[in-house]
């Protein structure tokens, strides 16, 4: 079954907001067997939703739209609607039932505004939104359906797993099953990988095909598989799956689309080893990513940034004199850094960061881009410099990635 998705608001075409909704949506239907055929992200305007709907019902038999169901005057998507699929905007009592509960959870006095949210075209079928106050509209026309759900990313998510997904699925019968295996690569560029693996796709039956999918310092390979016999596809993606781990031996450093922060953490765990790092350049993104996973406090201790001279050399023993004789980007500090977060913070193991994100500060000897890491297990440490280009935040984006894989690497040796 295709979908069409159609993002309706001025702050994403400016920017100011980016669209996350529509990612979502489409990460939660294709394992469904539902296909995104389009997303298109429109404005504020009557005339351009009128007409981005008008196009993606000649697509699709299902649209469905985020945003524009605000209670200001400039979010005019309802209005739209009525011109669509006809009928008038009236005052509903279930909805405002509804909104004013969601307003009394959230401490709030209603005001004209909130009630304006339960006028509701008569032409739609009202799905309660339980967690906002704009209600989920849900229009059929010539035996198409369009959804129409708020824009704020909170709302439009729980409503579509709750309610909006289950109702689709009784509406549409789908008779594909889909099924992704997803294997995270590490020590290859795009190019090199491909050429490994081009006997492997080359051999590929035609309903199912490899996808890379890079980020610095990873890939993520991605076998997808479509067919109406859903014990089939299972059976021959498993098979596949283990022709690519025959492939790529320890390349491939997990089998589900993990962060790679994710993945060292469950070897950390697995292994009971707890973790520290020092942080110049990276600014304290690797103790950041490390600490966005859940259950990271059972082996991540702390951080040090230690992004002036002084606090390299009075918190983690570094010595002046390496210092002036090497820089602060250099092997021997690092080396030290992870030495000095470890003994500090009591640690198995450390991570530590030095180098020159820019866009200011490099040198003929070392430019914008010169990175030192350092790795450290118990008494191995591995330093390495590299070479990062780009702009100050893709170099510390580089850096956050490398200097944890480095870490993984020795884990898993």
């Amino acid at each position: 079954m295709d979908v069409s998705i159609i993002v309706i608001g001025d702050e994403l075409l400016i920017g100011q907001v980016t669209d996350t909704n529509s990612g979502w949506i489409a990460r939660h239907l294709n394992p469904l067997g539902w296909n995104v055929k389009s997303i298109k992200v429109v404005a504020d305007d009557s005339e351009e939703i009128f007409s981005a709907i008008n196009q993606a019902f000649v697509q699709t038999d299902i649209i469905l739209t985020t945003g524009g169901l605000g209670p200001t005057k400039d979010d005019i998507t309802k209005p739209t609607l009525c011109r669509y699929f006809g009928g008038e905007l009236v005052m509903d009592k279930a909805t405002l039932r509804n909104v004013e509960e969601v307003v009394a959870k959230r401490h709030l006095t209603m005001n004209p505004l909130n009630e304006a949210q339960a006028l509701v075209p008569t032409s739609c079928r009202v799905i309660q939104n339980r967690v906002g106050t704009a209600p989920i509209m849900w229009f059929e026309k010539q035996n198409k359906v369009l959804v129409a759900m708020p824009g704020v990313p909170f709302e439009t998510e729980t409503m579509m797993e709750c309610e909006v997904i289950p109702q689709l699925l009784k509406r549409f019968c789908v008779n594909d099953h889909i099924e992704h295996r997803t294997f995270i690569v590490i020590g290859y560029a795009e190019s090199a990988l491909a050429i490994k693996l081009d006997e492997f796709e080359r051999e590929l039956p035609g309903y199912i095909h490899l996808a890379y999918l890079p980020k610095p310092g990873i890939i993520r390979l991605r076998l997808t598989g479509s067919s109406t016999d859903a014990e089939k596809i299972k059976s021959d993606m498993e098979m596949l799956s283990s022709k690519l781990d025959a492939i790529l031996g320890n390349a491939i450093v997990c089998h589900e689309d993990k962060p790679i922060s994710a993945i060292l953490g469950d070897k950390l765990h697995e292994r009971r080893l707890s973790l520290a790092t020092a942080e110049s350049c990276t600014g304290g993104n690797v103790a950041h990513q490390i600490t966005s996973i859940p259950g990271s406090s059972q082996y991540f201790t702390g951080s040090v940034v230690s992004y002036s001279n002084d606090v390299k050399q009075n918190l983690l023993g570094v010595p002046a004199d390496a210092i002036k004789e090497h820089g602060a980007v250099s092997e021997p500090v690092v080396r030290q850094m992870a030495c000095g977060v470890s003994s500090l913070l009591k640690t198995d193991c450390a991570i530590a960061t030095s180098g020159i994100a820019g866009p200011g500060g490099g040198t003929p000897e070392k430019p914008v881009g010169t990175v030192w890491m350092a790795a450290k297990i118990g008494d191995r440490i591995h330093c390495e410099c590299k070479h990062f280009p780009g702009v100050r935040d893709r170099v510390i984006d580089r850096t956050t990635t490398e200097v944890q894989i480095m870490l993984l690497k020795m884990l898993m040796e």
